[in-house]
């Protein structure tokens, strides 16, 4: 049986990075586990041994986490960035057609990838994925910006004590916004925590995070509408801003590899009421002035979108996973990875 004992960590060159990849075999179907915001692969360690033989395993680092390269993000290309990093990456292993697995930011990444080289991906499974319209600034479920600057999202969204104790690699747990206690309080649902070995792994993994206007959480611009901020151009947070990253059309795309969506009930991240909107924050009296702004439907935005994917012919399933957050695959590793083996397969 294969365990964590058996991971592998190695640096491959491409041809736009260097990028650090945790995987456990050459052979079988290729199946890439593509990571969030403020982590690495090192959140698929305890995945990637789940998989049977007859399927490799593959989990990189985003550029500007974990070993990979910490070249610059142009956020103006919204996760094109990753995107191609990423077929950069499998083209250097010789991969030419992948089953994609992205989390969190990583959907967006997966769901970017399918969008520009759809016969390239057999499946793709999304969990608790950024919205299709970004994260923050917009409502309905189409994503209209609430302003044509992208206010309410981007680099100044971001809580700024946050990434100071991120950039001072705080392990400690005396405050709210230390890493470790977001990570206990957001990542996964509360009082779930994992054992202590593989939670210091999680906060090793979270500190990797390069940090400054380059990377997280990016510049920023002021801006005239509520809350007063907008997108700058540069780094991750803005790459997720409707400004840049939106994706309307992938119910066009031809072929349509099967798409599943698998998700947290008690998500806090991802949601219709995300506590980390400031839309939603606002109307809740934690940040102030709220002009009654209304929150992103981040899971209604993502759902009419594959809606429309279905409709159009692509085969789509939606599994919630009651009683789990942000963090499906490491809270209830059975059935998350039950339902993964039910896509590859398919």
């Amino acid at each position: 049986m294969t365990t964590t004992s058996d991971l592998r960590t190695r640096r491959v060159s491409t041809d736009r990075l260097t990028v650090q990849v945790t995987d456990i075999r050459d052979e079988g179907e290729p199946v890439v586990f593509v990571h969030g915001n403020v982590s690495s692969a090192a959140f698929w360690r305890t995945t990637l041994p789940l998989l049977p033989e007859g399927y490799r395993p593959v989990a990189p680092d985003l550029r500007g986490f974990g070993g990979t390269d910490p070249l610059p993000i142009d956020a103006t290309r919204g996760l094109c960035e990753h995107a191609d990093d990423l077929h950069a990456l499998l083209t250097a292993l010789g991969i030419e057609r992948a089953h994609l697995v992205g989390w969190s930011m990583g959907g967006g990444v997966v769901m970017q990838y399918l969008s520009d080289r759809p016969a390239a991906v057999r499946s793709v499974t999304l969990l608790n994925p950024v919205s299709p319209y970004g994260f923050g600034g917009t409502h309905g479920v189409r994503g209209t910006l609430n302003s044509p600057d992208g206010a309410g999202s981007g680099g100044a969204t971001a809580n700024a004590e946050f990434v100071t104790r991120l950039a001072k690699a705080d392990r400690g747990e005396d405050s709210p916004l230390s890493p470790r206690t977001v990570m206990a309080s957001y990542y996964v649902k509360p009082p779930w925590r994992p054992e202590a070995e593989e939670e210091a792994a999680y906060v090793e993994s979270m500190l990797t995070t390069r940090t400054g206007d380059d990377h997280y959480p990016g510049d920023s611009t002021t801006s005239t509408a509520w809350p007063g901020v907008a997108p700058g151009t540069r780094g991750v947070l803005n790459s997720l801003s409707p400004l840049y990253f939106r994706l309307d059309a992938l119910h066009e795309i031809d072929p349509k590899p099967p798409v599943l969506w698998i998700r947290g009930e008690d998500d806090v991240i991802i949601s219709d009421t995300s506590l980390f909107d400031l839309a939603h924050l606002g109307s809740i009296g934690a940040v102030p002035g709220w002009d009654g702004t209304a929150p992103q439907p981040m899971v209604a935005q993502t759902r009419q979108v594959l809606d429309r994917y279905a409709a159009a012919g692509g085969a789509v399933r939606e599994v919630v996973v009651s009683g789990a957050g942000h963090a499906v695959h490491l809270e209830r590793p059975e059935e998350f990875t039950a339902a993964l083996l039910e896509v590859l397969s398919a």
